[in-house]
């Protein structure tokens, strides 16, 4: 049977849980129609999804219709979830964007629009809620079609309206998985989760404990992935393909896979020939995390990292990287429900950067500290490690220490912040070895050790670093807005006053299309002050374009 697998993407609250636990009952996959309000949905398994009503993280549900099986993705749909469904998008062979006929398009309706363009993925439209008090189908289907000429179908999820024809849409418009079984393995995890993580894991070791239980998502583009397969990240010891066990899957599936114990989202399985690493603009915002015991929430919140790698952790202080508040309310409550961990988060700051603007050298020599070691070290504008000492003048591990230091500092420049395009060489080194007494003993505490080296690089480097002088660069966001045209006089001057930059303005009829970059600390003002500006009908789209000096 063909296989074909289908995402389903909406702003917040255009009814996309809903049309997903249609789709799974009138195809017989369910007894009794799951409510959001409810928190009974098949695909909103987390009890944060439930109580919420929103869907955090993607979910796989399985149904049969003629002719085909379909493996149906639900996305989150919170603009801060944006690169979980940028990750679902990568796996799938078509979609259905479901627009409310009663708020008709958002504004994170625009952002799926443009991505769907961009990636060349067939879409249907599917305009939901027209059994609703206030709905406007017509009105809702004329702007679609206005933004994206596409056979555009209506319903209500609730009702089961409209649903017959959405089937026959899937069936007939939207492509199959291509088969590829006997090419080499291709495949691309999208999603990990973690067996037997609950209210119980009270602690740094019980996390632990659960660290090889990694289930992996993985859509098999090409190829044939079999149980005690041994992969880059482990061995296959599990598969599921549609809900059964099964000791191979081909190329079309999606893979549920144990046993891959180095496996992070993202990563590719078999070939990689030829694959470009996903790319997600990073977090602009960083929050720090307050909690009685920081270690397990540390050894917790790496595990989370796992499953969202965009997720990015700082020990000192302890603190993570987010796309905005709701993320953050998420996380924690994530901490309380599986991890019985209670954490309160700082109000979030801006990321910035550090960029090395000179030169700087330092050296300190054995015998001028507490460490037996010397090391020297150059820190200039560039990237990268480099050693202009000679390669067997001290033992591998010693370079190895100095060269993970090196990195290892650089997470945090003179300001506080990452330190990016500094290019540090060692220029000196030197090393004590074991020392012989006259009875033929060795004095240990007389010789040099990967620690010596280790601690002294990192005061080398916050030297070095201080000498060559760094500037600290804030993000910048790309803008894109569309607003009534006879606002634009209103809208421009306020967006000057923020410190933007107007790149481009279009003005085809009645409403206004603008390019312009603005600081990311003055993103959330004007997303604030846009409504009152346009009538309440402008949408902004703010994405991470570069870091510029203050």
């Amino acid at each position: 049977m063909a296989l074909l697998n289908l995402g389903i993407l909406a702003h917040v609250d255009a009814g996309k849980t809903s049309l997903t636990e249609r789709l799974l009952f009138d195809a017989g996959e369910l007894g009794v129609l799951g409510s959001v309000d409810a928190g009974s949905t098949r695909t909103d398994s987390l009890e944060m999804e439930r109580r919420r009503g929103i869907t955090i993280r993607a979910a796989v549900a399985s149904f049969r219709l003629p002719g085909v099986t379909v493996n149906l993705i639900d996305t989150p749909g919170h603009p801060d979830f944006i690169a979980e469904v940028e990750r679902a998008l990568s796996v799938l062979d078509g979609a259905i964007l479901v627009v409310s006929a009663v708020e008709g398009i958002q504004a994170h309706t625009h952002v799926l629009l443009r991505t769907l363009r961009r990636l060349g993925l067939p879409t249907l439209f599917f305009i939901n809620k027209t059994d609703r008090r206030g709905a406007r189908p017509g009105e809702v289907r004329a702007q679609l079609t206005e933004l994206w000429d596409r056979p555009v179908l209506c319903g209500s999820a609730i009702t089961g309206d409209g649903i017959d024809g959405l089937t026959h849409a899937i069936t007939t418009l939207l492509p199959y998985a291509p088969e590829q079984s006997d090419a080499p393995l291709n495949a691309r995890v999208f999603k990990i989760e973690r067996a037997g993580v609950g209210p119980s894991v009270r602690s740094r070791a019980a996390v632990g404990r659960s660290d090889g239980a990694r289930i992996a998502y993985a859509r098999i583009h090409a190829g044939t992935l079999h149980v005690r397969d041994r992969l880059a990240q482990g061995r296959v010891t599990g598969l599921r393909v549609l809900d059964r066990v099964v000791r191979s899957a081909t190329a079309g599936h999606i893979a549920v896979i144990r046993g891959l114990r180095t496996v992070r989202v993202g990563d590719q399985l078999g070939d990689t020939t030829g694959d470009a690493p996903a790319y997600f603009p990073p977090p602009t915002l960083e929050s720090v995390v307050v909690a009685e015991d920081r270690g397990a929430v540390y050894a917790a919140l790496t595990q989370l990292a796992e499953q969202d790698p965009l997720i990015g952790l700082r020990r000192d202080p302890l603190s993570v990287t987010l796309y905005g508040e709701v993320q953050q309310e998420v996380i924690a409550g994530t901490l309380a429900e599986e991890y019985g961990l209670h954490v309160r988060f700082s109000k979030p700051r801006i990321i910035s950067v550090e960029r090395v603007t000179g030169v700087g050298e330092h050296t300190v020599v054995i015998g001028a500290g507490p460490f037996l070691a010397t090391v020297g070290l150059r820190v200039e504008p560039g990237s990268g490690f480099g050693i202009e000492v000679e390669p067997g003048s001290m033992p591998a591990a010693f370079f190895t220490a100095v060269e993970q230091s090196v990195r290892d500092g650089l997470a945090e420049g003179p300001h506080g912040w990452q330190v990016l395009d500094a290019r540090v060489t060692l220029i000196r080194n030197g090393y004590l070895a074991r020392q012989s007494h006259s009875h033929g003993t060795f004095d240990k505490s007389m010789s040099s050790t990967a620690g010596d080296f280790r601690q002294l690089t990192r005061l080398v480097l916050a030297a070095a670093l201080a000498r060559a002088g760094t500037r600290v660069c804030e993000p910048v966001h790309h803008l894109e807005l569309e607003l009534p045209a006879d606002t634009l006089p209103a809208v421009l001057p306020v967006l000057a006053g923020l410190g933007g930059t107007v790149l481009d303005t279009h003005v085809p009829g009645r409403r206004a299309t603008l390019s312009a970059e603005l600081p990311a600390a003055r993103v959330q003002e004007l997303r604030r002050r846009l409504p009152g500006l346009t009538h309440g009908e402008g949408i902004v789209e703010a994405t991470f374009d570069r870091y510029s000096s203050r």
